[in-house]
């Protein structure tokens, strides 16, 4: 039997401490995927920043990504076990889009991740279903909120962001992002950009190349849910150099 008593073999069981192990395994799967992914929300833009890891050269980049369009409008970011991220992407376009049928308009941020967040949840409750080893963050504009950014867990746990990382370095990030928000929380859009990029570099003690990170926007000018090219990128890494110096 193993040390914790058998209690991580089946997902609905607790053990005599209060705790699930096998949703505990799933935060585990998340960090031992070696990613780590920040995302910043500024006075009028977010900014989501993930490592892109490429683990074969004869596949093409460009068909790997943790970036993914919901609507036009709201963005998601997946760290963790990659083989579960289109389950979520479909659930979550599939919430998105039965939602504008119903109301004629599309869906708030906040809401979709209150949804997947419950679905989450719900695969902690049942023997035949295992938690995603995936922790979804969702951002995009709000019409009466201005910029959103949700978190949503395993356990099915959500909530919004001032600022957030998530992934292997998840402790540091958010250490260093506690002090920066601290100073100034009121950003433009081009200082989200650069904060959120500086931290996943400062975090992981490394100077990206563009085709090493992923960046995708959002502002209340062009609310459209983007992905940076590796030009831009390029220029926004450049930037960060000059300004260090």
């Amino acid at each position: 039997m193993s040390s914790t008593g058998g209690y991580d073999r089946h997902i609905t069981i607790f053990s005599p401490e209060g705790r699930l192990y096998q949703v505990e395994y799933a935060f585990k799967a998340i960090r031992l995927a070696g990613v780590t992914t920040i995302g910043v929300r500024g006075s009028d833009s977010v900014c989501v920043v993930t490592q892109k890891k490429v683990t074969d050269k004869l596949i093409v980049p460009s068909t790997v990504t943790s970036m993914f369009r919901i609507t036009n409008t709201i963005g998601c970011c997946l760290t963790g076990r990659r083989s579960d991220m289109l389950l979520i992407v479909q659930r979550l376009r599939h919430v998105a889009q039965e939602f504008e049928f119903k109301y004629g308009f599309v869906i708030p941020v906040s809401y979709l991740s209150q949804r997947i967040g419950d679905l989450s949840q719900l695969r902690t409750q049942y023997a035949f279903q295992r938690p995603a080893a995936l922790s979804i963050v969702l951002f995009g504009i709000d019409e009466e909120y201005g910029p959103q950014l949700f978190r949503c867990d395993p356990a099915g746990y959500q909530v919004g962001y001032k600022a957030l990382c998530t992934g292997q370095k998840e402790q540091e990030g958010t250490n260093s992002l506690e002090k920066k928000i601290k100073q100034k929380s009121d950003l433009t859009t081009k200082e989200t950009i650069e904060l959120a990029i500086s931290t996943l570099q400062r975090v992981l003690n490394t100077d990206f190349k563009p085709d090493e990170i992923e960046v995708s926007l959002v502002t209340t000018e062009n609310p459209k849910f983007k992905v940076l090219q590796d030009l831009e990128v390029e220029e926004i890494l450049n930037e960060i150099a000059e300004n260090e110096f």
